[in-house]
């Protein structure tokens, strides 16, 4: 059963196991790594060592992996979005049996054949990672949100030269609605499976890869032990995923990883499937203010990883991820409501001494958290941190 934990949600799994099935995912591998090294603008985001945070939440050590700005994007998304539209252009469009080619050799091969397109889905994220890439590619780009998507957000996906299509309904909905338009010249670009649809979701899972292994380098660099509590913010799963790959993997003789699995407490899914032991959908609207988690079905792809590798699943509210985004900012770090949603979870665990305990969140644990997206909503991020000020 789920406990409360002021107004959190908290879920301890029983069905977790030490090494996750790898669900038809191979094992991970830094090909998508050496792409990305190709791509403008690429270079490894900063992990930062945050004593205050440690102290606050009463463990060991707290590294955050800032994905604030990622190749000139306020996220981590166009890494997955990257390598599977690269993944998906070599197997629709050329020879499925050729190595993934770079940005500028596809442009070029692409440019002898006008018509070509991509779309997607979004919150917001993932959908400027695919327009980016369109852009790059010479591609046209249509990409579809759900209502009640910020503006700012809107914006900044048009600002890559895509057309932005407003969905009625959630984002489950726009999912629906960008899938239909899949053809011999448009190809869907999405995080999220369904039946018959899972080579690009498993490349997106692929391209996050890339962001563990740089903090692998980083730390090794230091001289610093892993991890060995990771906290992950979820939407459909499919980044929450690949962290549990690359921590719940057969890892030799590395130290066993603990996992927390955080949501919005209105759009909590993959608890609400792990607690039904079986996938579920949380019914919208879904209206938190992390808009990048707000999804109420979990992508069928990467529900065994889920479902195996999470030890303790949180649902936070917003307040809760707008006091993560100050105690962010306090410290120098950008963060939007997604991207501090990981910290929320911790937060309301170090709140219940029982909840932290049963979780394996102790005065031992050496947390690594990844803020996903700096101030996407630029207005509500000023509000939040007035807020702050204000009180």
């Amino acid at each position: 059963m789920s406990q409360a934990t002021h107004s959190s949600q908290v879920f301890h799994n029983p069905a977790a196991v030490p090494v996750v099935p790898l669900a038809g995912f191979s094992p991970e591998s830094r090909r998508p790594m050496t792409t990305h090294q190709t791509l403008p603008g690429y270079e490894a985001t900063p992990l930062h060592d945050c004593p205050s945070i440690a102290s606050r939440l009463g463990v060991a050590r707290v590294w955050v992996k800032d994905e604030s700005s990622r190749m000139e994007l306020p996220s981590f998304k166009i890494l997955g979005a990257s390598w599977a539209t690269l993944e998906s252009i070599r197997t629709h469009w050329l020879d499925p049996e050729s190595e993934t080619l770079d940005v500028a050799q596809l442009r070029s091969l692409l440019a002898s054949r006008p018509g070509l397109g991509l779309a997607a889905a979004t919150d917001g994220n993932h959908g400027r990672g695919v327009a980016r890439m369109a852009r790059l590619l010479g591609l046209t780009c249509k990409i579809l949100v759900p209502e009640g998507t910020a503006a700012a957000r809107i914006s900044a996906i048009a600002s890559e030269g895509a057309e932005v299509e407003v969905v009625a309904g959630t984002y489950d909905d726009a999912v629906a609605a960008a899938a239909l338009l899949a053809g011999d010249n448009t190809l869907v670009v999405s995080d999220t499976s369904w039946p018959g649809y899972e080579a690009t979701p498993r490349a997106v899972v692929d391209g996050y890869s890339t962001m563990f292994f740089e903090v692998d380098d980083e730390l090794a660099r230091q001289g610093e032990q892993d991890p060995n509590f990771i906290a992950l913010q979820a939407g459909v799963g499919a980044f929450a995923a690949a962290g549990l790959r690359h921590y719940r993997s057969e890892r030799g003789d590395a130290e066993f990883v603990r996992t927390a699995i955080v949501e919005p407490q209105s759009a909590n899914c993959l608890m609400a499937s792990a607690e039904a032991g079986a996938m579920t959908m949380v019914p919208g609207p879904h209206l938190s203010t992390m808009a990048g988690l707000n999804c109420g079905l979990p992508s069928e792809l990467v529900w065994p990883i889920i479902a195996a590798g999470s030890d303790t699943f949180v649902g936070v509210s917003d307040d809760e991820a707008s006091e993560a985004m100050r105690l962010f900012a306090d410290i120098g770090i950008e963060s939007g409501e997604s991207g501090a949603a990981s910290l929320a979870g911790l937060l309301a665990l170090s709140r219940d001494p029982a909840a932290a305990a049963a979780a394996g969140l102790t005065g031992e644990s050496r947390v690594l958290l990844i803020n996903t997206e700096g101030a996407t909503d630029p207005e509500n991020y000023a509000a939040v941190l007035a807020a702050g000020t204000a009180s």
